[in-house]
């Protein structure tokens, strides 16, 4: 059982309904129907008043007997049932198996306690830096508190759907797609960190689901994306940014490898070369490291001067 607290104005939550094994009531079932049985004939052989009065027994325990069919009820793993009379809750039967009630003016309703999945459609909302973009998530709940779920919404299924999907719009109007803002950086956004924007939407769906009776076992987004209208310009820019990021990279590498290649000429001494000779140099590296394309060598065979 979850450990959810609930909440203090819950009209409805779960307490055990007492019950007996259903084969002992139907034991007392056929013990009485034989018992009766027995009376009319003794009063029927009798005959006059007597016989009468059997007559008056098998009208009145006749339908009794067939009204207590209704007092049998049987639970499978993972099942509830929860029991009403004439409108005001009588408890909940949670163990499995067969079950016989005294009364049997109960209504019986069950419910499935077993874990569900509900896949959300895929919305489009604006995620915090208003882009608009296309959202849906998964959400795996289970009803823990069959009263709850029975009496305390309407069609509590339907009740999962929209406050799961509530909670997702909720969640992607609170962080953004991606981290391309100098506001975002060092932030959550919905992309680059699932974990923790998947323990932040189950507790935002449970926190919601829980007066309902459910508990949520786990809650992830399984689908995110630009909306099409802007998704080739996002793209472009996503695209912009790794090319600066990548040359940014090319760069340091390049002016480290001069750097190195400037130290060993001179503590090898392989070459005295003066400060224009030092900025030609550099300036031919870096342009053969950076360069996209190859670059073709030009051998000079005379003087370098």
């Amino acid at each position: 059982m979850s450990d959810i607290v609930r909440r203090k104005e819950s009209i409805t939550q779960d307490f055990e309904k007492k019950t007996l094994n259903g084969f002992i009531g139907i034991f007392i079932h056929i013990i009485v129907l034989g018992f009766v049985n027995l009376l009319l004939m003794i009063l029927m052989g009798v005959g006059g008043a007597l016989g009468g009065l059997a007559f008056l027994i098998t009208v009145f325990t006749g339908p009794l007997w067939l009204v207590y069919w209704n007092s049998y009820i049987i639970i499978a793993p993972n099942e509830a049932a929860t029991v009403q009379f004439f409108g005001k809750y009588s408890g909940t039967v949670n163990k499995e198996g067969f079950h016989f009630f005294l009364n049997p003016f109960y209504y019986k309703q069950k419910i499935s306690l077993r874990i569900r999945n509900f896949e959300s459609a895929r919305l489009k909302v604006n995620d915090v830096n208003a882009n608009p973009i296309d959202i849906g998530a998964v959400v795996v709940w289970r009803v823990f508190d069959a009263a709850e779920a029975l009496f305390e919404v309407d069609h509590y299924d339907h009740y999962v759907q929209i406050q799961s999907e509530a909670a997702l719009r909720a969640m992607a109007t609170a962080y953004p797609y991606d981290i391309i803002e100098d506001k975002d950086i060092g932030g959550i956004s919905l992309s680059s960190h699932q974990e923790e924007i998947a323990e932040l939407l189950q507790a935002s769906v449970e926190d919601r689901l829980k007066q309902a009776g459910i508990e949520v076992l786990e809650a992830r987004i399984s689908h995110l994306a630009y909306s099409q209208e802007i998704a080739q310009a996002m793209l472009r820019r996503q695209q912009a940014s790794a090319v600066v990021a990548a040359r940014t990279e090319i760069v340091k590498g390049a002016v480290g490898m001069v750097e190195e290649a400037l130290a060993q000429l001179s503590s090898k001494k392989i070459i005295e070369l003066d400060e224009d000779k030092k900025a030609t140099m550099v300036s031919n590296l870096l342009v053969v490291l950076c360069s996209e394309t190859d670059t073709t060598p030009v051998v000079n065979t005379g003087t370098i001067y």
